[in-house]
C-alpha cells in the first residue's frame, strides 16, 4: 500500500508542474481524439506500474488536459481558480465525509446550513426556507421540477402522474429541462417553450396566453422556469412579472440561476434578480461567478415542507441519531453526498460577502471592457446586451464555427460560438475573476493576429456567403 505522506509530496510535484504549464503555455498541447490512446498510455494493467513511469504518464496527462483557469480560457461558463477554495476542496477530499447524516458529517453540516441560510436571506425568503447542495445546475432545475410537480399532484408520489401536467420555460432556457421533464414523467410534448424579446428575456404576455390556451384545453399549468443568465445572451427574464402571473395561476416558480443567481452578492447587479423572493425555488451555481471548484450548485426553497415532502425518505439503517434538521439526507436527492460546501465555505469565510460581490463586480468590468472594444472597431459586430457577461460578436464577419475551431486546433486560446435566433456568433464569457482588463484586450490581439496570419479563414467567410 502507497503512504499518504509521499502521494502528497508527488501531489505537490505535479502541481508545480501544472502551474508552471499553466503560466508558460495556457493552453493545453491538443490530442486528436482519434489519436488520445496512442498518444498516452491510458490503459489498466494487471500488475502495478512503478514510480518513475506513474509519474511520466501524470505529467502527460496534465499537460494535454485543457487548461480552465488559464488567460485564454472562455469557453464555459466557468473558468479561473480561487485559491481558498481550493483549499476547501482539498480538506474536503481528505476528510471524505458524507454529508447524508450529522453522525458521518459532524460540523461540515453546519457550514452547509450556514451557507444555504445566508443564500436565502439575501434572496428574501422566509424563515420557513431551507435548501441543499445537488450534484449541478441540471440536477437543481430537476428538483425544482419535481418539488413543483408534487405540490400540483401531491398524490402522483405514491400513484404516479394521473393529469396532464404542464410546464413552462424559454426558448433561451438550459437544454435540462427537456431532460428532466422526460425523468419526471411529465414528458418532453408537454413543455411549452416562451418566445423571447430582442434581447433574449422571456416574454411574460407570451407566457400567460399559452397558460390560458392551455388551461381552455383542460390541462394543468404546473411548473414555470424563469432563466437567470441565459446560456448564451446571458439575459435575465423578467422575474417580477412572471411572478404575477405563476401567482395568478397558482403555478409554481422556479428561478434558474445556475449561471447568474450569484448576483445576489452584489448591490450594483442584484436589480437583475428583481422578484426572485417571490418565487417558490431559486438556485445559483458558486462554481461558475465565484469560481470554486466544480461542481457547488445550491437550490433553495421558500418553504421547506416542500423540500422535505419530495425527498425525505426514513431508512432506520441511516438516521439513527440527532433530528431531521441535521441530517442532511432526509433532503436531498441522493443518499451518499461528497462535501460540496467546504470549498465555497472557506472561501466565503476568508474573503467575506464584501469579496464575493467584488468578484461578480469585476466580472461585469471585464465585460464592458470588451464590449467597449467591439464597438469601437469596424471589424467587429455586437450581437450581446449591457448587464451581461457574455460578449457575443463576429470578427471580419468570418464564419464564427470555423474562427473557434481553428483557434483551437491551434492552441492559440478555447473560445465557444452560440446562436440567438438566425445569427451565429462568438460567445466571449469574462467568467474568471482572476483576469484583468489587459488580458481581455490580448484575447482580442490574439484573434487579430491568428486571422492575420490564416488568410483561408477569409475565404470561408466567402463560402458562407
Amino acid at each position: 500500500m502507497s503512504d499518504i505522506n509521499s502521494d502528497l509530496a508527488l501531489f505537490n510535484e505535479l502541481v508545480e508542474v501544472l502551474l508552471s504549464e499553466e503560466e508558460n503555455n495556457p493552453v493545453a498541447e491538443r490530442i486528436e481524439a482519434s489519436e488520445l490512446y496512442d498518444a498516452i498510455d491510458l490503459s489498466l494493467s494487471d500488475g502495478p506500474l512503478v514510480d518513475d513511469q506513474f509519474k511520466q504518464v501524470l505529467k502527460e496527462i496534465l499537460v494535454s488536459t485543457p487548461k480552465t483557469a488559464t488567460r485564454l480560457f472562455f469557453n464555459q461558463l466557468f473558468g479561473g481558480r480561487q485559491s481558498k477554495a481550493v483549499l476547501g476542496d482539498l480538506l474536503a477530499v481528505m476528510l471524505n465525509n458524507s454529508m447524508y447524516t450529522y453522525k458521518v458529517a459532524g460540523p461540515q453540516v453546519g457550514i452547509e446550513q450556514e451557507i444555504i441560510k445566508q443564500s436565502c436571506d439575501m434572496v428574501g425568503y422566509g424563515p420557513q426556507s431551507n435548501g441543499t447542495f445537488p450534484t449541478g445546475g441540471s440536477m437543481s432545475n430537476y428538483m425544482a421540477l419535481i418539488m413543483g410537480r408534487d405540490a400540483k399532484d401531491p398524490n402522483c408520489r405514491a400513484d404516479g402522474i394521473t393529469k396532464p401536467l404542464i410546464i413552462y420555460t424559454s426558448v433561451a432556457s438550459h437544454y435540462s429541462n427537456s431532460k428532466n421533464a422526460s425523468f419526471a414523467g411529465i414528458g418532453r410534448n408537454n413543455i411549452r417553450y416562451i418566445a423571447t424579446d430582442s434581447e433574449g428575456r422571456m416574454d411574460p404576455i407570451k407566457l400567460e396566453e399559452q397558460i390560458i390556451k392551455d388551461l381552455s384545453e383542460g390541462l394543468i399549468p404546473t411548473y414555470v422556469n424563469a432563466t437567470a443568465g441565459t446560456t448564451v445572451l446571458g439575459a435575465f427574464d423578467p422575474i417580477d412579472q412572471i411572478a404575477d402571473i405563476t401567482e395568478k395561476y397558482n403555478i409554481w416558480l422556479h428561478v434558474d440561476g445556475a449561471y447568474c443567481g450569484t448576483l445576489i452578492f452584489s448591490k450594483k447587479y442584484k436589480h437583475l434578480l428583481k422578484g426572485m423572493e417571490r418565487s417558490n425555488s431559486f438556485s445559483y451555481n458558486a462554481h461558475k461567478m465565484l469560481g470554486t471548484p466544480l461542481t457547488c450548485s445550491i437550490i433553495l426553497v421558500n418553504d421547506k415542507k416542500q423540500l422535505h415532502d419530495s425527498f425525505s425518505n426514513d431508512a432506520t439503517y441511516l438516521y439513527q441519531t440527532d433530528g431531521d434538521d441535521f441530517n442532511l439526507g432526509k433532503t436531498s436527492f441522493q443518499c451518499g453526498r461528497r462535501n460540496d460546501a467546504l470549498k465555497f465555505w472557506t472561501l466565503w469565510k476568508s474573503i467575506g460577502k464584501d469579496g464575493l460581490e467584488q468578484i461578480i463586480d469585476h466580472q461585469f468590468e471585464l465585460a464592458d471592457a470588451a464590449r467597449t472594444y467591439v464597438k469601437s472597431n469596424p471589424d467587429y459586430t455586437l450581437y450581446s446586451f449591457d448587464d451581461s457577461i457574455a460578449v457575443c460578436f463576429n470578427y471580419k464577419d468570418i464564419d464564427p464555427m470555423a474562427l473557434c475551431t481553428a483557434l483551437y486546433e491551434h492552441q492559440i486560446t478555447v473560445v465557444g460560438f452560440g446562436s440567438f435566433q438566425k445569427d451565429t456568433f462568438v460567445r466571449f464569457v469574462t467568467i474568471n475573476a482572476n483576469n484583468s482588463k489587459e488580458d481581455i484586450l490580448n484575447f482580442f490581439k490574439v484573434v487579430e493576429e491568428f486571422v492575420a496570419e490564416h488568410p483561408e479563414l477569409e475565404k470561408v467567410k466567402e463560402l458562407v456567403a
